[in-house]
C-alpha cells in the first residue's frame, strides 16, 4: 500500500508485505511502546483485522496476531493490558473512515493460513543484549546465555546458596513470565522437556517438542531457575521484551543438542560493573534504615574483595 497511518503513540506505515509500527516517546505513551520503539509484522502473521469505536471519541484499528506468530504474546500469554497492546491503533474519531479504509485492505491481504496457528516466529523478538533488575537479583541475556546474579539482601537463602546462575539457551524449552502488575510476578527458565507437575502447559512452552516429562514445581522466591518480581524491579517493559527475546531464541535454537544442566557462576570473577550496582543496591537499603551500619560496611567490603 505504501501510506502512512497516524494514530495516538503509534504510525502504521503500510509496506507491500508488512506493516511497520513506530511507537511515539511521548510522556503519556505506554512504557511499553516506548521500550519496543517499532516492529514490523508480516501480514503472514495476522489472522484477522477490526475497527470499533473507542473511548472518549476515538476509533480503534485492531490488527490480531495468529496464536504462535509473536514471540512477545506468546511470553505474555494474555497478560498485557488493552491499553499496552501493540497491535491495537488509537485514532481520532475523525480518521474512522480513513481508518476504515486500510482495515479492508489489510483483510485483502490476509492468506488462507490466516485461521491457523502459527507452525513459527513470524515477528521478530526484541534483540539481545537485554537485563533488568528483579527483586531478588539481575537478569541478562546475551542470546546464548540467560544469567541471574543474585542480590545479597533480596535473594531467598536457598537462591544464595545456590549462587549466581547460567543457563544456555540450549539447554532450555521455554519461559514462564507472570506479569508484575499481578500478584506474586516472576520470570521462570523452564528445561527442555519439563512442564508443570499439573500436565499443564506453561506460557511459552511448545509441546510439540518431545516428551513433556513431569517436574517437581518450586515456588519462585525458592526457584534458582526464577527471578521474582515486585516493589518497582521487573516491571512490564523491562522484563516481557526480555522473556520474549529468550523465548525466541530457544525456539530457534531447539536443534542444538542439550549438553550439560544449568550452570552455576557464583566461583567466576564478577564484572565491576555488576559488583558497583549491587554496593549501589545495598547503599539504598542502608539509607531507608533496612540495614545496619556494621551489616553495611561488611557487606561492601565482601563484595569489593571479589573485584
Amino acid at each position: 500500500m505504501g501510506d502512512v497511518l497516524a494514530g495516538i503513540h503509534a504510525t502504521w506505515e503500510f509496506d507491500t508485505d508488512s506493516v511497520l509500527i513506530r511507537f511515539e516517546r511521548g510522556i503519556r505513551t505506554p512504557r511499553l511502546f516506548q521500550s519496543l520503539r517499532e516492529r514490523r509484522i508480516p501480514y503472514a502473521a495476522l489472522s484477522s483485522v477490526t475497527l470499533t469505536p473507542g473511548k472518549r471519541g476515538t476509533v480503534v484499528l485492531h490488527a490480531v496476531p495468529r496464536p504462535g506468530a509473536d514471540p512477545l504474546l506468546e511470553a505474555a500469554a494474555g497478560q498485557i493490558k488493552e491499553s499496552c497492546d501493540p497491535y491495537r491503533l488509537v485514532l481520532p474519531a475523525g480518521s474512522e473512515t480513513l481508518a476504515d479504509y486500510y482495515a479492508t485492505e489489510l483483510r485483502a491481504l490476509l492468506g488462507d493460513e490466516a485461521s491457523l496457528p502459527a507452525e513459527r516466529f513470524l515477528v521478530s523478538a526484541p534483540e539481545a543484549p537485554m537485563h533488568f533488575k528483579a527483586y531478588d537479583g539481575r537478569a541478562g541475556f546475551d542470546g546464548r546465555l540467560v544469567s541471574f546474579r543474585w542480590f545479597w539482601t533480596g535473594a531467598s537463602s536457598a537462591k544464595w546458596k545456590a549462587g549466581d546462575q547460567s543457563f544456555p539457551v540450549a539447554e532450555l524449552g521455554g519461559i514462564e513470565w507472570r506479569s508484575p502488575e499481578a500478584f506474586e510476578g516472576y520470570l521462570r527458565l523452564l528445561p527442555r522437556g519439563a512442564a508443570a507437575e499439573s500436565g499443564e502447559d506453561c506460557p511459552g512452552q511448545d509441546p510439540a517438542q518431545g516428551a513433556v516429562l513431569p517436574v517437581r514445581r518450586v515456588q519462585p522466591d525458592q526457584d534458582p531457575a526464577a527471578v521474582v518480581f515486585g516493589l518497582g524491579y521487573g516491571p512490564v517493559h523491562e522484563s516481557l521484551p526480555f522473556a520474549a527475546a529468550v523465548l525466541e531464541t530457544v525456539r530457534r535454537t531447539q536443534s542444538v543438542p542439550v549438553v550439560t544442566a544449568a550452570v552455576p557462576v557464583g566461583g567466576a570473577r564478577r564484572d565491576p560493573a555488576d559488583i558497583a550496582e549491587r554496593i549501589r543496591h545495598l547503599g539504598d537499603l542502608h539509607q531507608a534504615g533496612l540495614v545496619t551500619d556494621a551489616e553495611y560496611s561488611a557487606k561492601k567490603a565482601e563484595l569489593l574483595a571479589e573485584l
